[in-house]
């Protein structure tokens, strides 16, 4: 029986649905838990990762892994080994998320991401016999959004991308915020958001996950969760 490679249950897209949308993330096996590198730009964010937080980070007494990290490495091995099936199964859900979300009058929106940072804009696919130059271009009426650690991404205009400040990539978020970029910054989960972070004004980013939503010329603020409410090596700012 084949699983669902994409995934909605999360209290942050809930949140979501109040605002008329429905997400769709598709969580691979972060940096190379599989075999396979998935964040090329990985600098210490690989403890503080938010694959360990909520369920991903709950193990019975004595084991390493469980369910949901299990399924997260298979699908990076399908993905990086039978790629011509993962992505014609990608097509076939992102199908069926979009007619499940307008029978429910839902706008439905997909994260290609959700513990990765795979360049999707260089992937291509194949729908209904025409082959599309990346899956955005194939479904170009559908929002897609991602979280990235790499500047200078070309991407398509319905692909929104919130660039990740981690402990060492400063002079890239002074790039991306002279290009124009939103950039996400993990702040202490104990203390209060600041008001303004690097002259830019910071807003709640946990309230939802609908970063294209955002204002431009913004800080999205996230409280530091799982493994990261520990992390003191600068990813998290506190």
């Amino acid at each position: 029986m084949t699983t669902n490679l994409f995934t909605r249950g999360n209290p942050k897209i809930e949140k979501g649905q109040k605002k008329g949308y429905l997400t769709y993330i598709l969580h691979l096996a972060p940096h190379n838990l599989s075999g396979y590198q998935v964040c090329a730009m990985a600098d210490g964010c690989q403890i503080p990762c938010l694959n360990l937080a909520g369920r991903g980070g709950m193990f019975k007494k004595g084991e390493s892994s469980n369910i949901i990290q299990k399924a997260r490495i298979r699908k990076t091995k399908q993905f990086f080994e039978i790629r011509e099936w993962f992505m014609a199964r990608i097509v076939k859900e992102i199908q069926n998320g979009i007619k499940y979300a307008n029978k429910h009058n839902l706008i439905p929106v997909f994260r290609m991401n959700g513990t990765s940072d795979l360049p999707w804009e260089k992937f291509r696919v194949t729908v209904n016999g025409v082959e599309y130059r990346n899956i955005m271009e194939a479904f170009p009426q559908i929002q897609f959004y991602d979280y990235t650690k790499v500047y200078g991404r070309k991407v398509p205009s319905n692909y929104h991308l919130t660039f990740s400040r981690s402990a060492n990539n400063e002079l890239n978020v002074i790039k991306a915020i002279q290009a124009g970029y939103n950039i996400a910054v993990v702040f202490d989960n104990k203390k209060p958001m600041p008001e303004t972070f690097m002259g830019l004004p910071v807003i709640n980013g946990d309230e939802t996950d609908l970063r294209f939503l955002d204002n431009t010329n913004s800080i999205v603020g996230l409280k530091a969760k799982g493994p990261a409410k520990k992390d003191y090596s600068g990813f998290v700012v506190r």
